[in-house]
């Protein structure tokens, strides 16, 4: 009995091989749309156009082409009912066996650079969804495959079986429904951006639709998760690799669950520090903390100047750490980087004489990521029964919008130094305490229960370097007992986000004990 395959492809990889196959080993006669149709009669095979089939012919410029009875009756018959049988015959409508469809580069196009509206409409594909759906529910006889990776598979089950086997089709089923679903979800998550007037629109909002779907594609399995027993894999958003599956690992081994995960956080923490007149940045990582962040003392300053000085802010942690960079690595700051043993380093770029040094170290892992500033737009946290989506805590603080509380006023220096703090207490676990001198960590108070605890341990960590410098805290203090720790310390001025119904006891213990207080009416807890 002659068996009959649809295809009908925006991505014609593998397509004519495939055709080519089906008709001459295994006997198919071929039956395709449009651009499709057109390859495979270019290449000399036998193929029926849909227009053809149907006795009907594309309309609407090509959007009416495949939602036709002799299709999808043909993909949806049960062949082993009765009634079906009676009305394929009535009809006349041939079982179709085999749809080779996958769709419109919707996600290509709204990834081009001035793409508009109508364009990426025009790319939302509507007969392609309806016949891999179609298929997928009838996979107990019909087999659907979306993906040119797929078309091998399908062949050597034709050449091992004569025909797919029930699990073989059941596989390709789930991959038909999770295609159609990632593809849903980008064209929704797409249309929640846009608006007449942008600037109506509240980025929060469009963060936290009424209903919300994650989709990608798996980039690779991992050894494992957080720990040995929990299994992991690692997938990519959009059809066009970004943000770190764009990244490019120049050496070192397999990138694991917990590498990816720190090295999110390293970017999003070095990405605060990436402006054209930035002075070279370098943060040391450690557990989804920083151990270590410092800046150069210009612009023009060495790179290996800023890595030396995160570095030293402390370098017991440091080993087996991230370390994120604002430059591209130079052959003196690699030379630095192989003193210690690192688990990651990531940078803008690296020069010839760097990877050389660089690849001495065999397992360190070195990846140079461009743009550093290619973050999520939303974080997303599952719980039971569900998950929390939130926007992503990544907008700009400017100090000129902050509020000196205190009657000392801070010096431009001391602006600049809390305005470093700042922007590093953001990336530490909450409660998070910073204390910072010369652009350079001092110590880190990381995810207290208290907040109390976590100035002592930044306090304890500065030492006796802590006179004169500065200190952030996440959030606002609710008495004035750290205050007043960080005065006995020799702190010199403090910048938190306010908004305690004691804020005034901490302003008065500030002004009592001559300390600078500014607060920035926005906290960033991270937990």
């Amino acid at each position: 009995m002659t068996r009959t395959a649809l295809l009908s492809v925006s991505d014609k990889t593998g397509l004519i091989e495939l055709a080519r196959q089906l008709v001459e080993r295994f006997g198919f006669t071929l039956v395709s749309s449009g651009g499709t149709a057109n390859a495979i009669k270019a290449a000399g095979l036998p193929v029926t156009k849909v227009s053809d089939y149907t006795g009907f012919p594309e309309i609407l410029g090509g959007r009416v082409k495949t939602l036709h009875p002799l299709v999808h009756g043909g993909i949806l018959a049960r062949t082993d009912l009765e009634g079906d049988r009676a009305d394929l015959a009535a009809n006349e409508i041939p079982a179709i066996d085999l749809v080779v469809v996958n769709l419109y580069p919707f996600e290509q196009t709204i990834a081009r650079e001035g793409v508009t509206l109508p364009e990426a409409i025009e790319q939302i594909d509507i007969g392609g969804p309806a016949m891999i759906r179609a298929a997928a529910k009838n996979h107990s006889r019909v087999t659907v495959l979306c993906n040119p990776a797929q078309y091998d598979r399908y062949l050597h089950e034709l050449s091992s079986n004569g025909t797919p086997s029930l699990e073989f089709r059941l596989q390709c089923a789930r991959e038909a429904f999770w295609h159609t679903s990632t593809y849903d979800s980008a064209i929704a998550t797409y249309l929640s951006q846009q608006a007449d007037n942008p600037a109506d629109l509240d980025r929060p909002a469009l963060a936290t639709p009424v209903e919300w779907a994650i989709a990608g594609k798996r980039v690779q399995s991992l050894r494992y998760g957080e720990n040995p027993h929990q299994s992991a894999a690692w997938y990519r958003s959009g059809s066009t690799p970004s943000g770190w599956a764009a990244a490019e690992q120049l050496q070192g081994k397999e990138l694991s669950y917990n590498n990816l995960v720190d090295l999110e956080s390293a970017r999003s923490l070095i990405a605060e520090f990436v402006a054209a007149d930035a002075p070279p940045a370098a943060a040391i990582l450690k557990h989804n903390n920083p151990c270590g962040v410092a800046l150069g003392s210009s612009a023009d300053a060495p790179l290996l100047e800023a890595y030396r000085k995160a570095l030293e802010a402390d370098s017991v942690s440091a080993f087996g750490g991230i370390v994120a960079l604002n430059r591209p690595i130079d052959a003196e700051t690699a030379a630095a980087l192989t003193e210690t043993f690192l688990e990651c380093i990531v940078a803008p770029g690296c020069d010839e004489a760097a990877r050389a040094l660089l690849q001495k170290k065999q397992n360190l892992r070195v990846l140079v990521l461009p743009d550093l500033l290619a973050g999520p737009a939303a974080t997303v946290k599952t719980i039971a029964g569900g998950f929390l989506l939130q926007a992503a805590d990544d907008e700009p603080s400017d100090p000129n919008t902050w509020r000196v509380v205190t009657e000392k006023q801070p010096t431009a220096d001391q602006l600049a130094e809390l305005a470093f703090a700042w922007r590093v207490v953001k990336h530490v676990k909450s409660n998070a305490i910073v204390v910072t001198s010369n652009r350079s960590t001092l110590g880190i108070g990381a995810g207290q229960m208290n907040r109390v605890g976590s100035v002592a341990i930044a306090l304890n960590q500065a030492g006796d370097q802590a006179p004169g410098a500065v200190l952030a805290s996440d959030g606002f203090f609710p008495f004035d007992d750290s205050v007043r720790t960080a005065a006995a310390a020799g702190i010199g001025a403090i910048v938190q986000p306010g908004g305690s119904v004691r804020d005034e006891d901490s302003i008065k213990a500030a002004n009592e004990l001559g300390l600078v207080m500014l607060m920035t009416d926005r906290r960033h807890f991270l937990h």
